[in-house]
């Protein structure tokens, strides 16, 4: 039987924030690396996944401003990775991100499934 994971994330800084330009080099913001931190205590213990991955994210935003929802995957997915959920994005093979209600201060609820 495939492995499951559900978690409440909080809802990630935006790609703007979570990435800068610097000395020709693109990093990991201050902003983002917080994140990181977030999710990886949020998501000790958890298990790792080795195979091929299944990742549903509902997106809460914060509030009723216009967003982009092709801004949020991202992060959220390296700060998975960057917490040991699994070893690349590469992994995945099926991503279903979806607006979900507004939620103050923001979340995302995330979906992490083996597949066959």
């Amino acid at each position: 039987m495939p492995s499951t994971l559900k978690a409440t994330l909080p809802y990630p800084p935006t790609v703007n924030h979570y990435w800068l330009l610097g000395n020709k080099r693109l990093y990991i913001s201050p902003e983002g690396r917080q994140y990181r931190r977030r999710v990886a205590g949020i998501l000790v213990g958890a298990p790792t996944f080795l195979g091929r991955l299944s990742v549903e994210i509902g997106v809460h935003p914060p509030d009723h401003r216009k967003r982009d929802l092709d801004n949020v995957p991202k992060a959220v997915l390296d700060a998975l990775q960057h917490a040991g959920l699994f070893d690349d994005d590469n992994q995945i093979d099926r991503l279903v991100v979806a607006r979900a209600g507004v939620a103050k201060p923001g979340a995302v609820e995330v979906r992490i499934s083996e597949l066959d």
